[in-house]
């Protein structure tokens, strides 16, 4: 408890258990740490992820052993992919007992060893105060990333002396800060003698805290920018450089500006699949410059022509002076004319049900960008991704790299702990929300005005949208009505219920949250309008088009070539 004051902890996220409780007695104690309880280890691993994201600092969970531990190996996972500091302290059984089966014991530590950027298993009470400082360095510097503390149950009962240390000192680990000044000399002549310059922004300029210098290289040297979708935010979509999102569901701008570049920037990205698509085609006409603060990823998915490791602030900060002012209108009238060939667009319902994208359009508008957006996976976290005006770094929370269902809720909940006052939206999916649907009581007890927004389609639609594409159209468990359930899945339609189970605004009452079902156009602004202003929490479940498509659509391991912009 000392170490996690000491090194500036505010909030845990923390479940008991047996192999814990002498931990959470000394929880019990501290007057400094807001302490909040979930209702599944899981979702308490979300809610520390979306504390980090919304805030920067790293967030922190601590859980018992065994079921408690595996409990959050998802989470550890999806904070991993996507770069997010975390420490997580586990309890484990006894040394002694340990290898023995005894009772909630699991090699913890080897579980999470590919998913975790670090894990420590502490043998001696002395060794503690150094792990703490070392596991809080390791998870904020560098590429970020979650760090497990496994904690033996005498070592938790264990009386030492040693004091915290002042400073880190651990061999072997020196992440690189600075760039080289050669390659940086290297980069800016490449940008100063380029004609079709675009930067590819990701994750790591939102962990470098670097959107200030990213939009100052790209306004000085009139270069166009597009961004992943860890990277949403890092430059502002209102901005006339932005070319939005690249890649599968990317605007097409940005895929043709890809295309045709002749000096692709990389900067904090990792050339993930769903952006690179087939990686023989990618980017054929440029040269590829890859700014990250992680080696490994460079060269890990495709060709690299100059690579500059560091951090991603100290390299642009190195990288501003050396480049030129640069008129590039010539690119950037090329770039404009395709925003406005192909915006992201959609298609009424042919049945005149609420289309889900005008559902987010009206949260962009009512909020003008003001909002913390945190997303499950599948179709709503793509057409949130579309559809809001992303200008704010940390403002948009999701799942990139694992793609965890489930994660909206718990996330939103983290981030209005962190950011107190904000107006934080989750948007989730009906699949998404059962996943995690518990941790509404948290948001509740905590008087966290969080608001649910669920897009009620009846299907697993991404997945759905999948087989329409690849399997012929058949919709094999993906159905989650009654109505429409494939004869194999063995379940007849009871004509006693509802269409949809659960009943989601019951639910949320339930949980002491307020709810609404909203099924028609004109009642979408009014009740958006009702739950924003008011200060509790809040589920609204909007009926939506059934299969409605995300679209744009590159298919995996395709180019743009096979671009689809309609499915029916």
């Amino acid at each position: 408890m000392e170490g996690l004051e000491t090194l500036g902890v505010d909030t845990v996220f923390a479940y008991p258990g047996g192999a814990i409780l002498d931990v959470f007695d000394e929880l019990a104690k501290s007057r400094k740490l807001h302490l909040i309880l979930p209702r599944h280890e899981q979702g308490g691993s979300h809610m520390a992820d979306g504390y980090a994201r919304a805030t920067g600092k790293p967030g922190v969970c601590i859980v018992t052993s065994g079921p408690g531990a595996t409990n959050i190996v998802t989470g550890l996972a999806t904070a991993n992919m996507d770069g997010v500091p975390m420490v997580a302290i586990t309890g484990q059984v006894s040394t002694k007992a340990v290898g023995n089966d005894a009772f909630q014991e699991a090699d913890t530590c080897g579980i999470t060893r590919p998913i975790t950027k670090h894990n420590y298993f502490v043998r001696d009470v002395n060794d503690l105060p150094r792990i703490m400082v070392e596991a809080f360095h390791i998870a904020t510097t560098g590429k970020p990333g979650p760090v497990l503390i496994d904690l033996p149950k005498d070592v938790q009962i264990g009386k030492t002396a040693v004091p915290f240390p002042s400073k880190f000192d651990r061999p072997g680990y020196k992440p690189s800060f600075e760039g080289h000044p050669r390659m940086i000399a290297r980069l800016a002549q490449l940008i100063n003698t380029a004609n079709k310059p675009l930067i590819y922004a990701g994750g790591g300029v939102r962990s470098a805290n670097a959107s200030d210098l990213l939009a100052e290289l790209a306004h000085k040297a009139g270069i166009p920018v597009a961004t992943t979708l860890m990277g949403l935010g890092v430059f502002p979509e209102s901005d006339p450089l932005s070319l939005h999102m690249i890649g599968m569901h990317g605007l097409v701008a940005a895929n043709k500006a890809l295309d045709a570049c002749d000096v692709l920037l990389a900067i904090g990205s990792r050339f993930d699949d769903r952006v690179t698509g087939k990686v023989s085609e990618f980017a054929p006409r440029a040269r590829i410059v890859h700014v990250d603060v992680d080696p490994s990823s460079i060269g890990k998915s495709v060709r690299c022509d100059l690579p500059v490791v560091g951090d991603v602030r100290a390299v642009l900060s190195a990288l501003v002076p050396l480049v030129n002012k640069a008129d590039r209108s010539a690119w950037l009238a090329e770039c404009d004319a395709w925003k406005k060939e192909d915006p992201f667009s959609y298609d009424p319902s042919p049945s005149g049900a609420i289309m889900p994208q005008s559902v987010l359009e009206t949260v962009d508008r009512l909020t003008k960008g003001d909002v913390v957006v945190s997303t499950d996976v599948g179709q709503n976290q793509m057409w949130s991704c579309q559809y809001f005006t992303h200008d704010k770094p940390r403002n948009f929370l999701s799942s990139g790299g694992l793609g965890t269902m489930g994660f909206g809720l718990p996330a939103a909940i983290g981030a209005q702990l962190g950011r107190p006052g904000e107006l934080v939206v989750c948007v989730t999916g009906d699949g998404g929300f059962q996943m995690n649907a518990q941790e509404l009581v948290v948001a509740v007890e905590h008087k966290l005005p969080v608001k649910v927004v669920i897009l009620n389609n009846t299907y697993l639609g991404n997945v759905r949208q999948w087989q329409d594409l690849m399997y012929k159209g058949v919709h094999s468990m993906t159905h989650l009505a009654q109505a429409g359930r494939m004869p194999q899945e063995r379940i007849e339609p009871d004509p006693s219920l509802p269409a949809y189970l659960p009943d989601f605004v019951k639910l949320a009452e339930a949980h002491g949250a307020r709810s609404r079902r909203i099924s028609n156009q004109a009642e979408v602004e009014p009740a958006l309008r009702e739950a924003f202003a008011d200060p509790h929490v809040w589920v609204l479940e909007f009926i939506v088009e059934p299969e409605a498509d995300i679209t744009p659509m590159i298919p995996p391991g395709h180019t743009l070539k096979d671009l689809i912009r309609k499915f029916k």
